[in-house]
C-alpha cells in the first residue's frame, strides 16, 4: 500500500504529508529481538524507498553495554538477515551513519536526564521531533513514561514540534491492568500521542477489508444479517510455544490472539462505514462494534468457548512434544494453547449471525483467514436435478501466508444434464502486484512519523476488548476438572467441532 501511495495522483497533497518531517526515532529495548527482526529491517527499507528523510536520526537504547561501532555492527547483520529485500550496501550506510547507542537502566532517572543532555545537544544536531517506541518488557511501560514526563522529553518544549510513543502489545493482562496501564500513560501524555501498535493491522489483506468492503458496491448491500449465515475467522500456526514458554503460560491463546489480532478482525469485518477514511472516525466505529458484542455469562463460557492444550504428535512430517512437555512451562499447566468461541454482535447489521473464531498452536498449517459464509439459495428450482445440495457462497479473505481474496460459487458443468459445481475465484497480490509488498511494521511506522493513527488501537478500543475477554477469562476460572487436549497436527479438540455443530455449521479447514 505504501507504493501505491507513493505512484497514486493526489489533488490535495496527500503523496506530501505521507513524508515525514526530520524526527529522531528513540527505541529502548533496541538490544532485543523485535528490534533486530522487525524495527531495524523496517527502517531500512523505509530508507530504501524514500521515505524517512535524509535528517532522521535513531538512537538505541538499552541495558546491554555497546558502543555506537559495536551496535552498528550488529544492526547490519540484522538487516541483512531480516530483510525483505536484498540489502544496498550505500542505503545501510546511511542507516548505520544515522544510528547511536545509549546504555541506560529504565528506572534510572539519573540517565534520563543523560538522554535528554544527548537529545538536545545543539552539536549532536538531534531533530527535536520525538518518536519514542518502546520495544521493552510491558513491566517497564509505566517507569518508562514517567521519567520522560518528569524530565520534560514527553511534550514539545518550544510548540513547534512534536512527540509521540508507540506502544507494543500486550496492552494490559486483563481490564484492570490495561485500565491502569492507560492511566500510566495519561498522567504523562495526552491519547493523541500514544500509538498502540498491532502488527496484525500492518498487513495488506487487513488493510483491504475496509477497501474491498466500502469501496466495491457489489458486496455493501449483501454485507448483512439477510444474506450472511455465518463468519469464521481462523489464526492457525504450526510452530508451538517456540522458546517463549515462560511468557505464554501466562498469557494463553486467548489472551495472545483473541484479546488483540482477531478481535480488530471483527471489528474491520463488522464495523459500519465510517463518515470519513480519518482516525477516530474509523476507531468510533470499531469500538461500536466491540461494544455490540454480547457479553459472557458463566453459562455462555460453558456453552459457547472451548479451551485446549496440544499434546505430543506429528506436525508437517516432525515429531513434537505436548504443551505440558515444553520448557518452562508448568507440569500442571491449565494455560490453553487452543481456543475456540463463537460471538454475537447485537446490533441491527448483525444479529442472529455468529462470529466463530478459533486459533491455536500446532495445527497442521500456519495459516489466518477470514471466511464470509453466505446464506444458501432456495433449493426448489434444482430438486429435479443431478445437484443432491447446493454449497453455499463462501468469501475468504486469506491474510496469511499467501495474501489474497477467493469467491466460491456454484457453475453448470458442461454436458446435456443440470449439474452444478463449486468453482472458485481468486485473486493473490503476489501475483496481482508487481513488487514484494511491505512489512507490516513499514507501514505502521511511517504511519506513527506522519501522525496517522487510524490503524493503532484507541484507549476505549483496548479496553472494550477486555472487558470481553474478562467475561471469558472469569468463566475459566470458576471450571474444575482438566481442560480438553488435541494431538499435534490436528485442527483441534472434538469439543471445539461439537460446539460449532451445534449450530449446523462445520469449521473450514484452510
Amino acid at each position: 500500500m505504501i507504493n501505491a501511495i507513493a505512484e497514486a495522483p493526489t489533488r490535495d497533497g496527500l503523496i506530501e504529508r505521507r513524508h515525514p518531517d526530520p524526527f529522531t526515532f528513540v527505541i529502548f529495548g533496541a538490544a532485543g529481538d523485535l528490534a533486530h527482526r522487525k524495527l531495524f529491517p523496517a527502517l531500512y527499507n523505509l530508507m530504501f524507498d524514500g521515505w524517512l528523510p535524509a535528517e532522521c536520526r535513531i538512537l538505541g537504547v538499552a541495558r546491554r553495554q555497546y558502543g555506537d561501532a559495536e551496535f552498528r555492527e550488529e544492526i547490519r547483520a540484522a538487516v541483512m538477515r531480516y530483510s525483505r529485500r536484498q540489502p544496498d550496501s550505500e542505503v545501510l550506510d546511511r542507516l548505520m551513519a544515522n544510528t547511536m547507542y545509549v546504555t541506560a537502566d529504565f528506572n534510572d532517572g539519573a540517565q534520563y536526564q543523560a538522554l535528554k543532555t544527548i537529545l538536545q545537544d545543539p552539536e549532536q544536531g538531534f531533530p527535536q521531533n520525538y518518536l519514542f517506541y518502546l520495544a521493552t518488557p510491558p513491566s517497564a511501560y509505566p517507569a518508562i513514561a514517567s521519567h520522560l514526563g518528569s524530565h520534560g522529553l514527553a511534550r514539545p518544549f518550544d510548540g513547534k514540534h512534536w512527540v509521540r510513543i508507540i506502544v507494543e502489545k500486550p496492552f494490559g493482562h486483563d481490564l484492570d491492568s490495561a485500565v491502569a496501564l492507560n492511566g500510566h500513560l495519561h498522567q504523562v501524555f495526552d491519547e493523541s500521542q500514544i500509538y498502540r501498535i498491532d502488527h496484525y493491522l500492518g498487513k495488506e489483506t487487513v488493510q483491504n477489508i475496509l477497501v474491498f468492503r466500502f469501496a466495491n458496491g457489489i458486496f455493501e448491500p449483501l454485507w448483512t444479517r439477510q444474506y450472511i449465515d455465518q463468519v469464521q475467522i481462523t489464526v492457525a500456526e504450526s510452530l508451538g510455544v517456540a522458546g517463549r514458554g515462560s511468557y505464554y503460560d501466562q498469557a494463553g491463546a486467548l489472551r495472545d490472539m483473541v484479546q488483540n489480532h482477531m478481535l480488530q478482525l471483527v471489528s474491520l469485518i463488522a464495523m459500519e462505514p465510517p463518515v470519513a477514511f480519518e482516525a477516530d472516525a474509523v476507531r468510533d466505529e470499531k469500538v461500536k462494534v466491540l461494544r455490540s458484542i454480547r457479553p459472557f455469562t458463566t453459562r455462555d463460557v460453558a456453552d459457547w468457548t472451548v479451551r485446549a492444550q496440544y499434546e505430543g504428535g506429528t506436525v508437517e512430517g516432525e515429531p513434537v512434544p505436548g504443551y505440558l512437555d515444553e520448557p518452562d512451562i508448568a507440569s500442571d499447566s491449565r494455560t490453553e494453547s487452543y481456543v475456540a468461541l463463537r460471538l454475537l454482535i447485537d446490533n441491527w447489521r448483525w444479529a442472529g449471525v455468529p462470529f466463530y473464531l478459533r486459533t491455536g498452536k500446532r495445527l497442521p498449517k500456519r495459516a489466518t483467514e477470514i471466511a464470509i459464509q453466505f446464506k444458501t439459495a432456495p433449493h426448489r428450482f434444482f430438486l429435479q436435478t443431478d445437484t443432491p445440495e447446493l454449497a453455499p457462497n463462501l468469501l475468504t479473505l486469506k491474510i496469511q501466508p499467501d495474501e489474497g481474496i477467493s469467491l466460491r460459487f456454484g457453475a453448470k458443468v458442461p454436458g446435456p444434464a443440470i449439474k452444478v459445481r463449486t468453482v472458485n475465484m481468486e485473486f493473490l497480490y503476489g501475483t496481482s502486484f508487481d513488487g514484494t509488498p511491505p512489512e507490516a511494521y513499514e507501514r505502521l511506522l511511517l504511519d506513527a512519523m506522519v501522525g496517522d493513527s487510524t490503524l493503532f488501537t484507541r484507549k476505549d478500543e483496548v479496553e472494550a476488548a477486555w472487558a470481553l475477554v474478562s467475561s471469558i477469562l472469569r468463566g475459566w476460572w470458576r471450571a474444575r476438572g482438566p481442560i480438553p487436549t488435541y494431538d499435534a497436527g490436528t485442527w483441534g479438540p472434538e469439543e471445539a467441532d461439537a460446539m460449532i455443530e451445534r449450530n449446523g455449521f462445520r469449521w473450514r479447514k484452510p
